[in-house]
């Protein structure tokens, strides 16, 4: 048997699957049974490591029900394994990284003495919403990017004169890295957001640079959808040709791809971070890489 385990939960079946295969681990599934008043019942299949586990599990809708199935998971590993290592390719909650209101919990601050708690030896997420949450965890954690990966599929479709855009200041960072991995030129729009009611507004005036040229929105996370409508609508009325969306992490609640393409945008491109009609990019390499 191999020194190392690869637990899968079930948001992450054949991310873990193939990262498994990868790093020739033993792989570990999950069985779990949903009973009626909600509780999750977990049953692990497979012989797991005394040296190192890793357990691999994504954190998305129903997200209180994956994340108490991620501790599970992690808690019964280190029964077993001296050492655990955990892999969130998607991180809920990232967005609770601060107060921003008078009372409201910062519920990453809670997450990282969960995870400390479960056993967690060091934590490996994906493009997170936010870093300012990991410097909750006491826990050693590191966060890697999905962005190479995306550009080598925008690389293939082979967009003449493309231009990159963030549809917040928030992710100009984000949009200049994947702008100089395509070797093209990037914006950010300027949007503001009610903290009470959500609602966006773009509050970029005219664009003359987007004419005529394919666009690539580049965020880290779709949810509802919103800020891209938004941002596309207002990009549409500057006489830009197609519209791409590319994101690590396509949660796409709501109704939410289809409204996003009703607005103009030709095709949502994400990882498999969350698995989907979208997710067209393979991010197991990158893991591999990362937890070895």
């Amino acid at each position: 048997m191999s020194q190392i385990s690869v637990i899968s939960g079930t948001t992450s079946e054949d991310l873990a699957k193939k990262i498994a295969n990868k790093i020739k681990a033993n792989l570990v599934k999950s069985e779990i049974r949903i009973f009626p008043d909600g509780e999750s019942k977990i049953t692990l299949i497979g012989k797991i490591s005394k040296k190192r586990s890793i357990v691999i599990q994504s954190i998305f809708p129903p997200v209180d029900t994956n994340l108490v199935q991620t501790l599970s998971l992690i808690t019964k590993a280190k029964e077993n394994s001296s050492q655990v290592d955990v892999v969130i390719p998607y991180m809920g909650y990232a967005r609770q990284d601060r107060e921003f209101l008078p009372g409201e919990i910062v519920t990453m601050k809670v997450l990282g003495k969960l995870f400390k708690g479960a056993g967690a030896s060091k934590i490996t997420v994906v493009d997170i919403h936010s870093l300012i949450g990991l410097k909750y965890f006491s826990t050693k954690t590191e966060n890697v990017t999905a962005i190479p990966d995306l550009v080598k599929y925008f690389k293939k479709l082979r967009l003449k004169n493309p231009l990159i855009i963030s549809p917040d200041q928030g992710g100009k960072e984000r949009a200049k890295e994947f702008a100089v991995e395509l070797d093209s030129d990037y914006i950010a729009l300027e949007k503001a957001r009610d903290r009470k009611t959500g609602k966006v507004k773009i509050k970029t005036k005219d664009l003359s640079e987007v004419k005529n040229r394919d666009l690539i929105l580049v965020d880290d996370m779709i949810s509802t959808g919103g800020s891209l409508i938004k941002a596309t609508q207002f990009l549409k009325k500057q006489k830009c040709k197609r519209i791409y969306v590319a994101c690590t992490h396509a949660l796409l609640m709501n109704d939410a791809e289809k409204k996003i393409k009703k607005a103009g945008v030709t095709s949502i491109i994400s990882t498999n971070t969350i698995p989907g009609k979208t997710s067209k990019v393979d991010i197991s390499n990158t893991i591999a890489k990362a937890i070895m």
